[in-house]
Formats: C-alpha cells, structure tokens, sequence
C-alpha cells in the first residue's frame, strides 16, 4: 500500500477495471491522481514523498546513500534511519 501514497507529475490515463466501468461511460478512462503498483514511476514517486517528509522533520540525507537519513539532538546523540525498499534502484 506505500505505493498509494505517491503524488503523480505526470498525466495518466487508465481504462476502467473490469466490473468497475460506470454504467454508461464504459468507453470513458480514469485519470489516476495518487500512483498505483505496477506503475513504473511508483517507486519513485514514493521515495520522492518519504524523503520530502524527512527533509522536513529535520533529516540529513547521507551523501553517499540516498536512503540512510540522519539528525543529531540536543544532547548530542544520533539517530540514524536506514531505508530498505526491495528492488529499488
């Protein structure tokens, strides 16, 4: 379901699922708001979202891997998260 949460930039395009076509409108298409799975620009669409809510919480992105986030506290301790997504590039 993370991939839900994904803001699409591009216009898309889907014909109704079958059993969902509305009555009358069976030629029409969906336009998709939010990514779907399967859609290949999910994945990034997701990451692109996490990492703007990290940025905003007041993480580091390392500058060597884009998926380990960091922020150092007052009292000088870490906290370190380290994100894993199969298969993604």
């Amino acid at each position: 379901t993370a991939f839900l949460h994904g803001d699409l930039e591009e216009e898309i395009l889907m014909k109704q699922p079958e059993g969902f076509e509305a009555p009358g409108k069976e030629h029409y298409a969906c336009r998709l708001l939010k990514s779907l799975y399967g859609l290949k620009q999910s994945p990034r669409q997701w990451y692109k979202r996490f990492d703007s809510f990290m940025v905003s919480q007041g993480f580091d992105r390392n500058s060597y891997d884009c998926c380990v986030y960091h922020s150092k506290l007052d009292n000088g301790s870490m906290i370190y998260l380290l994100l894993y997504v199969d298969d993604m590039l």
